[in-house]
Order: C-alpha cells, then sequence, then structure tokens
C-alpha cells in the first residue's frame, strides 16, 4: 500500500488493524486546500469504523456516529467559492473502542468556527446550511409562530445572491437533520428551542436602524415587526432590547455613562449579538452530541479523525482565512517536525545507516505571525488602542515586517498584505480585522440574555479567536509516520508475534535480537527493506504487511491440520458412541421383550374379565328390550286414539304423490319416443355399411384373380430378364474399359502439362544478364495471361508503340501462343459442329422408330437381362405397346420426358464450359463433364428406377432398354476415341512447343554469356534498355488488365442490381402470399416488434467484480479470442463502464478501474514481454482508450470534430486529464516494447537477405576473386535467410496490426522505424566489410530495395516516409554501380550521394 496512492477506505483498515494489532491508538488527519474533499473523506472513514466496529449489543451506538454528520453539516457547513459544502470549523472525532475492538463511544471537538459569516457571505456564497433548511420548512404547521418566510426576504441569507444551490434540496435535508436529532436523544421541546433561536437571527438582521440628524446617534421603531419576532421567540423585554441595541455604557472609575450610537456602531453591536447566539447555540448542539455518544464502559483503544480546515485562498481574504492559514501552517511545522526531524533523530539514535534529508523549514514564517511584535502582536496591540483603526495597524505591518522575505506590501493598495505561506502567497484585507478579533458584544445585551425565558441562551466568557487557535490543542493530536521506516517492532515484540515463522534449530540460540535477524535475513530477500536498530527493528512501507500475510498462511496450514485432526477424533468418537449405543440397543431389546411378554399377560386376563362383564351385559339389554316392548304397544294404544287428525294429513300426502307420480310419467314417454326414433337411425346405418361391405369384398375377389394371373405369367417373364441381365452385364463390362482408358489418358495429359510448367519456370529462360529489373521480362509478368483473354490487336498495339527491336525476344513466345490459341478456337468449334451433327443423327433415328424411346429415354435400374432371339420372338408374339396398361404408358412417356430434359442440361453445360474456357483445356473439360454426367454407376439404380418395378414388364419395355443401352454405349465409345485423337494431337504440339521454348533458352543463355564479355558501362546501358523494355510492357498490360478489370466490375455491379432487385419481389411476393395463407387460418399469430432503444452507451458493474471484469478483459484475455470481433472491444468496454461510474459520479468507483486497468495491462506486457501479437493487441487498446478519453472527457482537438450525438455521450463529472497522461505514456512504453520486439526478429535476417543471398541467380559469377567469405553468408547454413522472409515477416505484422484495428499512423511509424532498422543495418555492415563492395552487390541492393518499396506500395505504406529511410542504402548501391577513375565521374558522385558522409 505505501508504493500506492492514498484510498479512504484502505486508510482506515490500516488504522484498524494497526489498533488490533499493535494496541496503539491510532490518528488519521484529512487534510488539503479547500474543497479539496476532506470532509466527504472525514466521513467515509468513519462509516467504515462503524460497519467493521459495530457495537456488540443493541445500543447501536454507530449509527448515532454517524448521525453527527448530518447534523454538524447543517449547523457548520456552508457554500463557498470552491466549495459547496464547505466546513467552516475545524473538528476532531475520537471513536472509541473495547477489548473486542467494538465501538462503545465517541467525542467530538471543534476549533474555530467563522462566526462571521452568520452576518456577512461574500458574492456567490451562503450562511450555515441550517437557515435555508428552516425557511424552507416555513409552511410546516408547527413552525407557524417562527414567523419565517422564504430565505430571500432575509438580510443574513440573501447577501450571496443565490439562495439555492443546484441539486440539493433544502426541505429534505431539514428532514434528515431532524431525524438525526431525534436519533441523538434531542427532545421534541429542545428541537423546538434550537429553531426559535436560529428564527430570532434572522429576525435580529431584518431590524430596520433608523440614523437621526446628528449622525451620533440611531432609532428602532416600537412596531418594528422583526424585532417584536425576536423579543418573542428568546423571550426577553422589548422595551430593554429596543435600548440597548443603540445605546452603550461606559464605566469609568468615577461614574457611569449610557451613550448613544452611529449608525454603524449600531449595526456592529447588532451583528456581535447574532454571532454571540450561534456561536453558543453551536457550543449547546456539540455538547448535547458528546453527552448522545458518551459511555459509561472503560474505553480500551480509539482513533481519532481530524477534519482540519484546508488551506484558503479567495479573491477577498479576511480574518477568518488568516487564521485558518496560520492553522495550517502549524499543522505543517508538525508534519515537518515528525517527519524529517523527530525521524531522523530516532534512525541516528538506533544507528540505522541513513542519509539526512533537507527540507523545506517554515519556521520563519509562523515566526512573522506570532513572534514578538509580529502580526498577531501588533494586532493586540491595536486593538488595545482607544481609537484603533484597521489603517493604523496595517501602515504598522508595512514598517515593521517590509523587510521579511515572507511578507510584502500590494502596488495598489494601503490597508492589504501578503503573507507568503508554504502553499502560495495570499492577500489579505485589513478591513474588518480588529472588530472580528475584539469579537466584543455590549454587557447590557447579555444581561438581558441572561434573563431569557430560553435555556439554551448561557453565560458567555469571549476569548480572541487567535488565542482560541494556539489552545485548541489540535496540534498536539497529530502523529505522521515516517517516510523513511513507518514500521516498527521491538525485538521482543517482533519474537512473540512472529514465532510462528521460526524453525525449531532456530529457537536453540537464547539470543531474542539474533533470532529475529536470521528469521528476517531468510523472509526478505531485499535487505534495504528493513534495518535493525539497537532496541528496535525499522521496515518500509508494505513489509509488516508480507510478514502478517506469511503468519497468516503459516496459520492456516496449522489450522488445516488442526481441522484434519479434528475429523478424525470426530469420526473415532463417532465409532465409540456407535458401539455403546449399539449395546445399549441390545440390552433394551431385552427388556422391551420382557416387558411386552408381561402387558400380553395383563391383557390376557382383563380380557377374560371383560368376557363375564359382557355377559352380564346382554342379559341387562335383553331384558331393557323386553320392556321398550311394552312401551311401543302402550304408544300404538295411544296413537290409535289420536287417529282422527292424523288421517287428514296423510291424505294430502297421497295427494301430492299422485300428480308427482303422473308428471313422470309423462316425461317417460317423450324419453321412451325420442329412443325409437334413434333406434331406427342406427339400424339403417348398419343396413347400408353392410352393403357397402359386400361390395368391398367383391372387388377383393376380383383383386385376387388378377393377382393369380399374373404369378403364372411370372415364370415365363423371369427367363427373359435373366438373359436381358447377362448382355446388359456384357455392355458395362465394356463400358467401364473404356472409362479406364480415357482415364488413363487424361493422366498423360496431366503429366505433359506439369512438364510444361516445369519448363517455362526455369531460372535460365527468364533472366537476362545486365540488372535486376531486366532478368523477369520474359516470363515474370503478365502479359501473355491478359493476350489470351483479350484482343490480338490491342495486344500487339503497345509493342509497335516501343518497337520491334526491343520487344523481340517477348514477341517470339507471345505470337506462337496467339496462333496455338487459334488453332484450338477451330479444334473446338469442329468438334461442336461434329456433337451436334451427331445429336441430329441420333433424334432421326427416335423418329423412325415410332413410339420406341430414344436411348437417353431409357429408364435405368431396370434390372433386366435377355437376347435378341427372346427379344425378336417377345416382339413379334406381342401386339406391341397397346397390351400394357395406361397408366404405365403415361409413366414412361414422363419419364422420357426427365430424360431429354437432362440432356438438354447436358448440352447446356457443355456449350457454357466451352465458351468460359478459350485454352486448351476447354474440349478435354466438356467431354469429362458429358462423360461424368452419362456414366453407368456398378448399382444402375442410382438415378432412376423403373416405374412400378414390381410388377409385370411386357417385352416391348426391355426392348426399347437393350437398344437404348446399346446406342448409349456407341455413343460414349466414338466419343472416347475422338478424344484419345485430340489429346495424342495435343501431346504432339506440346511437345514441339517445349523444342520451341529450349531454343529460346539457349538463345537467351548465349546473349547473356555475351553481356558478361562487355565492359561494366556497357553492361548498364544494355541493362537499363531491358528494364525500359519490360517496364514499358508491364505498364501497358497492367493498363489492359485494369480495364478488362472495370468493365467486369460495372457487369458485376449490374448483375447484382438485378438480383436484389428479384430477390425484394421474391421476398415481397412471399410475404404476400404468407399473409393471404395467414388470413384463411382461426388462430391468429402476432409478431412483437421490438421498439428501437436509444442506447446510452453505459455499461453497469458491481464493485465487487471489478476484479472480475479485470482479469476477463485484461490479465486472462487472449487476441485469439476476440478473432471476427469488432477491433478494440475491451478499450471500449471499460470506456462504457467509465461513462456509468461517471454518470453515477462515483470518483472512487473511476479511480479504482483506471488504475486496475492499467497495473492489468503492465502485468500483461511484462508476462509476454517477446509475444508481438499480444503486445500489438494492447498498443491498439490502450490507444482506443486514450482516444476515447480524450474525445469524451475534455481534449478540445478531439471533441471540435464531435456531432451532437456524441457530446451527449461526453463525461459529466470528471476531468480525467492525468489519467490521459498516463495512457499516454503507457502507450508509448508499449510501442517501445512492440519495436524492439519486432526489431528483435529482424535483425538476424537483414544481413543475409539484403547482401548475402542472390536474389538475382548468376551474379556471384561477377563478384571480384581473391577475397574470402564469411561463414554468415553461407546459403546453406542455419543464418540464412532470403529478401522473401524479410517479407513474409513483415506481412505478419501488418496482418497483425491491421486484424487489431491498430491505427494506420502508428503502424506507418512501424514501418518506418523498421526500414530505418533495416537501412542501418545494412549500410553498417556494407561499410564494414570488404568482400560485399562490389557492382553485383549494387545490383543486388537495387533489386532487394525495388522489392521492399513494391511491397511498401500494395501495403498502402508508401507514404509513411519509410522509403526516405532508405535513401542512403540506395545511394550506396549506386556508388558501387558508378565509375570511379575521373574527376567529372568524382562530381557526379558528390552530386548524387546527398544522404552520405564524406567517410562513408
Amino acid at each position: 500500500m505505501g508504493d500506492m496512492d492514498p484510498h479512504i477506505f484502505a486508510v482506515a483498515e490500516e488504522a484498524y488493524k494497526q489498533m488490533a494489532r499493535d494496541e496503539k491508538n491510532q490518528s488519521i488527519i484529512v487534510s488539503g486546500e479547500s474543497g479539496a474533499g476532506k470532509t466527504v473523506s472525514a466521513k467515509y472513514a468513519m462509516r467504515y469504523f462503524a460497519t467493521v466496529g459495530g457495537s456488540a449489543n443493541e445500543t447501536n451506538i454507530e449509527e448515532k456516529v454517524l448521525a453527527s454528520s448530518p447534523i454538524m453539516e447543517a449547523i457548520g457547513n456552508a457554500k463557498t467559492t470552491r466549495n459547496d459544502n464547505s466546513s467552516r470549523f475545524g473538528k476532531y472525532i475520537q471513536i472509541g473502542f473495547d477489548k473486542r475492538y467494538h465501538i462503545i463511544g465517541a467525542n467530538m471537538r471543534t476549533y474555530l468556527l467563522e462566526k462571521s459569516r452568520v452576518v456577512f457571505q461574500a458574492d456567490d456564497e451562503r450562511n450555515y446550511h441550517i437557515f435555508y433548511q428552516l425557511c424552507a420548512a416555513a409552511s410546516v404547521p408547527e413552525f407557524k409562530e417562527l414567523a419565517l418566510t422564504c430565505a430571500e426576504d432575509f438580510f443574513y441569507t440573501s447577501q450571496g445572491g443565490d439562495t439555492s444551490i443546484e441539486g440539493i434540496d433544502d426541505a429534505e435535508d431539514f428532514e434528515k437533520t431532524r431525524q438525526a436529532f431525534t436519533l441523538l436523544g434531542v427532545r421534541e421541546s429542545h428541537q423546538i428551542s434550537i429553531f426559535k433561536i436560529i428564527a430570532s437571527i434572522l429576525h435580529l438582521g431584518n431590524v430596520e436602524i433608523k440614523s437621526e440628524r446628528d449622525g451620533d446617534s440611531c432609532s428602532i421603531s416600537p412596531q418594528d415587526e422583526h424585532l417584536n419576532n425576536f423579543c418573542q421567540l428568546l423571550g426577553v423585554e422589548h422595551s430593554q432590547m429596543m435600548h440597548w441595541l443603540c445605546h452603550c455604557k461606559l464605566v469609568t472609575t468615577s461614574e457611569t455613562y449610557v451613550k448613544t450610537m452611529s449608525l454603524q456602531q449600531v449595526v456592529n453591536a447588532r451583528n456581535a449579538l447574532a454571532k454571540h447566539i450561534y456561536a453558543q447555540l453551536f457550543a449547546w448542539i456539540v455538547e448535547h452530541i458528546n453527552k448522545a455518544l458518551h459511555t459509561s464502559h472503560k474505553q480500551h483503544s480509539f482513533i481519532g479523525v481530524l477534519d482540519i480546515y484546508g488551506f484558503e485562498t479567495f479573491e477577498v481574504n479576511s480574518f477568518e482565512q488568516f487564521c485558518i492559514n496560520y492553522a495550517n501552517e502549524k499543522l505543517q511545522q508538525q508534519f515537518n517536525s515528525h517527519v524529517f526531524k523527530l525521524e531522523q533523530e530516532e534512525y541516528m539514535k538506533e544507528q540505522i545507516p541513513w542519509t539526512l534529508i533537507d527540507f523545506y523549514d517554515n519556521q520563519p514564517c509562523i515566526d512573522l505571525i506570532e513572534a514578538k511584535l509580529g502580526i498577531l502582536d501588533l494586532l493586540d496591540e491595536e486593538c488595545k488602542v482607544p481609537k484603533g483603526t484597521d489603517q493604523n495597524w496595517a501602515q504598522k505591518l508595512y514598517d515593521r515586517h517590509s523587510s521579511s522575505q515572507h511578507f510584502q506590501k500590494p502596488r495598489m493598495s494601503n490597508t492589504s498584505f501578503i503573507v507568503v505561506h508554504f502553499a502560495d502567497k495570499v492577500e489579505y484585507h485589513s478591513d474588518g480585522f480588529l472588530e472580528k478579533n475584539r469579537d466584543t458584544v455590549n454587557e447590557e445585551q447579555i444581561n438581558i440574555l441572561k434573563a431569557s425565558k430560553v435555556k439554551n441562551i448561557r453565560n458567555f466568557d469571549p476569548r480572541r479567536a487567535v488565542q482560541q487557535l494556539r489552545a485548541c490543542g489540535v496540534l498536539e493530536t497529530i502523529r505522521i509516520s515516517a517516510a523513511g521506516y513507518p514500521s516498527r517492532w521491538a525485538y521482543h515484540d517482533f519474537f512473540n508475534r512472529y514465532r510462528v515463522l521460526i524453525k525449531k534449530h532456530e529457537l536453540a540460540n537464547t539470543d531474542k535480537k539474533a533470532i529475529c535477524k536470521s528469521v528476517l535475513e531468510n523472509l526478505i530477500k531485499d535487505p534495504d527493506k528493513f534495518q535493525f536498530g539497537r532496541t528496535k527493528i525499522f521496515f518500509r512501507a508494505g513489509q509488516v504487511a508480507y510478514l502478517e500475510k506469511l503468519r497468516a498462511d503459516k496459520l492456516a496450514e496449522h489450522l488445516r491440520q488442526t481441522r484434519a485432526a479434528l475429523v478424525f477424533q470426530k469420526q473415532y468418537r463417532m465409532h465409540r458412541a456407535r458401539l455403546a449405543y449399539q449395546r445399549v440397543h441390545r440390552a433394551a431389546v431385552v427388556i422391551q421383550a420382557f416387558t411386552r411378554g408381561m402387558f400380553v399377560r395383563r391383557i390376557y386376563h382383563q380380557n377374560k374379565e371383560f368376557k363375564t362383564l359382557s355377559e352380564q351385559l346382554s342379559v341387562v339389554t335383553s331384558t331393557h328390550a323386553m320392556e321398550v316392548g311394552k312401551l311401543k304397544k302402550e304408544l300404538a294404544q295411544y296413537q290409535q286414539s289420536q287417529g282422527v287428525d292424523t288421517s287428514l294429513r296423510l291424505q294430502e300426502e297421497v295427494e301430492s304423490l299422485r300428480t308427482e307420480l303422473q308428471k313422470a310419467h309423462s316425461e317417460r314417454k317423450v324419453l321412451e319416443d325420442a329412443h325409437t326414433r334413434e333406434k331406427d337411425e342406427l339400424r339403417k346405418r348398419v343396413a347400408d355399411l353392410e352393403q357397402e361391405n359386400a361390395l368391398l369384398k367383391d372387388e377383393k375377389e376380383q383383386l385376387n384373380n388378377q393377382i393369380l394371373c399374373q404369378s403364372k405369367d411370372g415364370f415365363a417373364e423371369n427367363s427373359v430378364k435373366e438373359n436381358l441381365m447377362k448382355d446388359l452385364e456384357e455392355e458395362r463390362t465394356r463400358y467401364q474399359n473404356l472409362v479406364k482408358e480415357y482415364s488413363q489418358l487424361e493422366q498423360r495429359y496431366d503429366n505433359l502439362q506439369d512438364e510444361m510448367t516445369i519448363i517455362k519456370q526455369t531460372p535460365g529462360h527468364r533472366r537476362n544478364p545486365s540488372n535486376q529489373s531486366s532478368l523477369e521480362s520474359d516470363s515474370n509478368y503478365p502479359s501473355i495471361s491478359t493476350s489470351e483473354i483479350g484482343d490480338t490487336e490491342d495486344a500487339l498495339q503497345p509493342v509497335d508503340e516501343i518497337g520491334l527491336e526491343k520487344a523481340a525476344m517477348d514477341m517470339t513466345v507471345f505470337l506462337k501462343l496467339q496462333k496455338r490459341v487459334r488453332e484450338l478456337e477451330q479444334e473446338r468449334k469442329k468438334l461442336q459442329v461434329q456433337l451436334e451433327k451427331r445429336e441430329q443423327q441420333d433424334s432421326k433415328k427416335v423418329q423412325v422408330r415410332g413410339g420406341v424411346a430414344s436411348p437417353q429415354s431409357v429408364p435405368r435400374g431396370t434390372g433386366i437381362k435377355a437376347d435378341p432371339a427372346h427379344f425378336s420372338q417377345g416382339w413379334h408374339g406381342s401386339n406391341g405397346l397397346c397390351h400394357l396398361p395406361v397408366f404405365q404408358r403415361q409413366e414412361l412417356e414422363s419419364e422420357n420426358k426427365k430424360l431429354k430434359n437432362d440432356l438438354n442440361e447436358l448440352r447446356k453445360a457443355v456449350a457454357d464450359q466451352a465458351t468460359q474456357n478459350n485454352s486448351t483445356h476447354s474440349s478435354p473439360d466438356s467431354y469429362s463433364l458429358l462423360l461424368n454426367q452419362l456414366k453407368l454407376e456398378p448399382n444402375i439404380n442410382a438415378r432412376t428406377s423403373w416405374p412400378n418395378s414390381e410388377k409385370h414388364v411386357d417385352q416391348e419395355d426391355a426392348i426399347e432398354a437393350y437398344h437404348g443401352v446399346c446406342q448409349t454405349n456407341r455413343l460414349l465409345e466414338a466419343q472416347l476415341q475422338a478424344q484419345s485423337r485430340e489429346h495424342e494431337e495435343e501431346v504432339e504440339s506440346l511437345k514441339a512447343q517445349v523444342e520451341a521454348l529450349k531454343e529460346e533458352m539457349d538463345k537467351q543463355q548465349q546473349t547473356f554469356c555475351q553481356t558478361l564479355l562487355l565492359s561494366p558501362e556497357a553492361q548498364v546501358e544494355f541493362g537499363i534498355q531491358q528494364e525500359i523494355t519490360r517496364l514499358t510492357n508491364e505498364n501497358l498490360d497492367l493498363k489492359e488488365l485494369v480495364e478488362k478489370l472495370e468493365k467486369n466490375e460495372r457487369k458485376l455491379k449490374k448483375q447484382l442490381k438485378i438480383y436484389m432487385k428479384k430477390v425484394q419481389d421474391l421476398e415481397a411476393a412471399q410475404a404476400l402470399a404468407q399473409s393471404e395463407s395467414r388470413r384463411d387460418e382461426l388462430t391468429r399469430q402476432v409478431t412483437v416488434q421490438r421498439k428501437e432503444k436509444n442506447f446510452q452507451g453505459m455499461l453497469e458493474y458491481h464493485k465487487e467484480d471489478e476484479a472480475l471484469l479485470i482479469r476477463n478483459l485484461v490479465t486472462d484475455l487472449k487476441p485469439q479470442m476476440l478473432s471476427g470481433t469488432v477491433p478494440c472491444l475491451p478499450a471500449y468496454i471499460l470506456y462504457m463502464c467509465i461513462r456509468h461510474a461517471d454518470y453515477v459520479n462515483d470518483d472512487l468507483k473511476v479511480h479504482s478501474l483506471l488504475t486496475a486497468t492499467i497495473n492489468g495491462i503492465k502485468k500483461v506486457l511484462k508476462k509476454h514481454n517477446d509475444d508481438f501479437e499480444m503486445t500489438s493487441f494492447w498498443l491498439s487498446n490502450t490507444c482506443r482508450l486514450l482516444h476515447c478519453l480524450k474525445q469524451y472527457s475534455g481534449d478540445e482537438g478531439f471533441m471540435t470534430q464531435n456531432t451532437a450525438k456524441q457530446n451527449e455521450h461526453c463525461l459529466k463529472n470528471f476531468d480525467l486529464t492525468e489519467y490521459r497522461q498516463v495512457l499516454s505514456d503507457l502507450s508509448i512504453q508499449i510501442y517501445q516494447q512492440l519495436i524492439k520486439i519486432s526489431e528483435g526478429v529482424l535483425q538476424p535476417m537483414i544481413v543475409s537477405a539484403m547482401l548475402e543471398n542472390e536474389s538475382i541467380q548468376g551474379l556471384s559469377g561477377v563478384k571480384p576473386t581473391g577475397y574470402r567469405r564469411r561463414s554468415s553468408s553461407k546459403m546453406d547454413g542455419d543464418n540464412s535467410y532470403c529478401l522473401e522472409a524479410i517479407i513474409r515477416q513483415m506481412n505478419s505484422f501488418h496482418t497483425v496490426m491491421c486484424e487489431q484495428g491498430l491505427d494506420p499512423e502508428i503502424i506507418q511509424q512501424v514501418f518506418k522505424q523498421l526500414f530505418y532498422m533495416i537501412n542501418a543495418v545494412t549500410l553498417n555492415n556494407l561499410l564494414l566489410r570488404k568482400d560485399v563492395c562490389s557492382w553485383s552487390t549494387g545490383m543486388q541492393l537495387r533489386y532487394n530495395i525495388s522489392q521492399l518499396e513494391e511491397w511498401l506500395r500494395g501495403r498502402n505504406l508508401h507514404q509513411s516516409g519509410a522509403v526516405q529511410t532508405m535513401e542512403p542504402l540506395i545511394q550506396a548501391a549506386q556508388l558501387l554501380q558508378l565509375k570511379k577513375k575521373t574527376q567529372e565521374d568524382a562530381e557526379a558522385i558528390c552530386s548524387l550521394c546527398t544522404s552520405l558522409s564524406t567517410q562513408q
């Protein structure tokens, strides 16, 4: 933690841990300038302690500690120009803990309340929050007696202008303040008294004071409404207060005078009274809070949180800012004393090696303020003078301290002075210093307040503010750790704490100091992290935490062993308990058995007794039944006597039953009629079904008879089928032999083609001896390929423009190939004509036969065999096709149509193939396509099946199948013979072409040998002519190719538009058809359309998931995982997380996320310091995140190009300028690592590829003899590379960077630097090696550089300036090829080689 930026929770956690671990009290000082966030930080620290150290009982003391914050903010915080919630007092809260480190209480001390704010506020500032909160709640019925209105109506709350703060609801904050008062135990009556006092101060500020004519006296109207409210709220006498607000009492040695006061004196006295009342109320509230937080339990330890007022400098600085800055000077002095003086003295005392550090000492500034005849001393002296003024005091300061280096006088003012503090220069205005320092209240006014009925108005003992500051005790509570060795342990305490880390053999030593030294040397390898003193061990930041981690790991291991032992013990105890339980269980079973026997015997005896009792009961019941019978007889006799009355009732019941019976009969009759009708209908239905069943039986018998007849004829047909199958097998074997012969001819043709390509690629045919650029004039550019697909006259036109002499070698091959193309085209047309004639003959034969199917229409897969004799017998013995069933004829006709369609498709495919292939391969390919379409598979059922093949097949069908197969085989055999003849002719032509090419190669070799005999000047001139010829031809060919590609592109675009229109029409038709079909459905499907959402471009995550987010996006992410996604996706996701943190105004979240991201990237790059892909990936993502921060967080250069929508995505709450600088530095670091990796890969290749490898074959014989070759230049060695290896490696670099979305400017800069490195390494080796300084090396370099330039142009990198970095090497290559004999040659060298020095 010592190496990281301070974090409030980390500091609070460290203080809590040290208190618990070291059992020492801790203090946290929250310091900084005004508006830096000290109050919020102190609040978060207290919230942390309340969370981790909650009270052990149900007193909820931690809630009371947190409840003190809204109260103190309401009565002690106000809006300033620096901060909307600035603390205007110093606060020290001491939180007490018990032995178990639970919160048991707290105590608060306050210092130097800014009382002047009660009566005066500067522009754009406010009074204390409680005044505005009370005015916002003025409409509440219980506050009606306060007679308050809005804050704009009162003088003490409207001097700063705007009385509201954006985003703050004063009424809501007032409710929070009242809830905090209630939680702290302030009764409702006391709360009303507090609000009355605050309201009275507002009314006092609105009292209207009128000046009399003489100017020395003032008066207040008795009917003044605000004075009446003031006196009524405080319970004071109206007449006395009205009198003593305008008069004062002067006491002399002899008598007492009552004197009138001027208007300004009365206003000062009124303001002094208001400040006094508010200060007394503030002190009472703090005292009551301390009572609520007080505890009777013994305090074991405490943590103090000091929220000290920050260093302040405003446009107008008065007495309050002077006192606050004076306190900060003392705080800085105490800090210097502890950090530097006392710490260094302790290091010297403990004999620690230490170099004394010089530091800034602010003692002269403090002496200027508090020394004798200093600023405060002169202020007290001026206050004692009867008619002392602020101007006189300022003049005394000028006279006394003008020579001090910490005191200055402003040029344009005689009432201000400047003090040079440790933080900044501050100009103070002396107006009001004397009055605020006196802070006097009229004694008579105090006496009136003493007689008040309100208890909170107490006695007042005035003390000067500066004396209060000196005696406040803030400076004595400050304890700051040392910067050098902030942690220290006594040897005895260290031994006891880390005894678990000491090995057993080390404990044998009795000297604890020696044990501690040996343990530390083993645990901490860096000796600079700790020092041994005489009585203590000193540690640098973070080392104690490391030792604590080791101790925790050791204890965890011990705990693991302990848990294992507990498991063993538990299992053993379980085993023992189980044995004991089983023993007890067996005993219990025996006892239960005997007990059950006893109970059974007892039940037996009880049943016996029950039987006797039941017999007795039966006797009793029989007697009872007899008695019941007698009683029934008597009852019947009695009923007969009473039967006259009951008979009438019985007759009525009988009549009602009769009517119900008649209704039931009628309903039964209706049901019987319905039943008879349904019965008749069912009988009729059964009769119809029986009749239909009889018809179906008859039909079934007829079908059975037909099947029997057909089965009888099947025996005769089987023999015919077998003979047909034998003939088909013979035809099939003959056809397969033809196919094999065709494949052999095809293979021979391919071999001849391969031989031709090998002959064309031989090096001797492709090179001329002049230079590297003319070596490819014959075969290394696309003039021949473009002429094959273009027009002959268009291709000959550029040759005529250049001249026949320069293009002689190219035209020989060119014209031969053109002639061969025309011959092949004529042969293709002849073959096509022959194919059409053959098809016409076949169609005529089909027409002559009448109803017989053509060979193409014979269905495959019939499986019929027969010889011609059987066929002839079957043909003459039958009546033709007339006996075939009608449906079989229809199926044969449909199958015939299908096969004709297949034949048409084959013809179309042959024609298309012929038009597309204008080379010698066109005819074989078309015939191979036809043969592949017409090949018969071993299983002839592969394509079509004979319709109803399982039924009877007539002989006519079999005859047609046989003739069709025979004719197809004859057709294929004729085509195969024609194909073989064409192959033989093609082989002969290719052999003639090979002989011509050999002769051409011999001629070129002779020319090459002749050029070697020429002088170097003639060779150069000849090479330049060949280079011009080659480049001109290549340029014309490329232009022609570009024009044809453009035409093809336009044609494809038109086709694409047509297809797009067809697709749209098809989709519309399908949609219309679907909509019509859906209308007929009973159930309707409703499509739920998703509404378009206006995404905000933010990503929310929880704080506890930050580590998981960084691990998935940074540390564990591989570039391969994001292939195919948006480039720089992690950067965009991180920026969306930052935007959400900015949206919720969580500065800690933004700081934590950015810090974790930067550290994660550094960790990944350190781990993969030789991985180009990983380094490029994080360079692109870091730059993308940096660009997002610049574009959306305040960089004007980026934001000027933003749209209105993009400006909505800008950060609202944070300025991340510092993080942009950190990311910029990180990007530079990653770029340097990328360059280092790529240079490390390329550097071993450069010398071998650029200087030693012969990319132009045959130049080795031109090198001068007599020089020793180096081992690194051997072509067969391990260190040999060619230029293609460098280009492949740069292609790999370029592909990786482009795929990962790296900025084009960065890619250009990378290759510019790599080309500079290639130039430097090559040039240095050229200068240091004599064996490579030759004319052939110059040509080799020129060729290699031209290849690199072509690579740059192909990658659109020629504008990066990489070519300019190669200029020294280009000039060196030219220098090797120039003459160096005459003075003119020297002048030419000087004018040409401008980038080389004289020594080079």
